[in-house]
């Protein structure tokens, strides 16, 4: 279930980071690219491979931890790149949103590996 909750929000935010990405062609304005990247590698790729991996894999998917940590990761594949984006666009006032949402990435990364080598 939370596998495919993971993969689905994947292909949504990978539209969206491709809309973006075409924006920003089209503007020839590439100043938030950093924020771009980090939507598509974290929000896109990273959630569609675990995800992946817990269809591969029911047993750990059908675990709470997985539930807990598939959120966790959705959350934090937001947050991080929309505050490195308000950091672009606004300053280094807004430090903490990118900080508090790659710490986010990070726990619901080291989660992941935890459930990988407990199945």
């Amino acid at each position: 279930m939370i596998g495919s909750l993971m993969m689905r929000t994947s292909v949504v935010i990978l539209v969206i980071g491709m809309l973006w990405g075409i924006e920003m062609g089209i503007r020839q304005n590439f100043a938030m690219a950093p924020a771009h990247a980090h939507f598509n590698l974290v929000g896109g790729v990273l959630l569609f491979v675990f995800g992946l991996y817990y269809r591969l894999v029911p047993a750990a998917g059908d675990s709470a931890l997985a539930k807990w940590q598939g959120r966790l990761h959705i959350a934090g594949a937001i947050l991080f790149p929309a505050g490195v984006a308000i950091v672009i666009g606004k300053g280094e006032a807004f430090i903490a949103l990118p900080i508090i949402g790659s710490l986010i990435v990070l726990a619901a990364v080291a989660l992941f590996g935890l459930i990988v080598f407990r199945t």
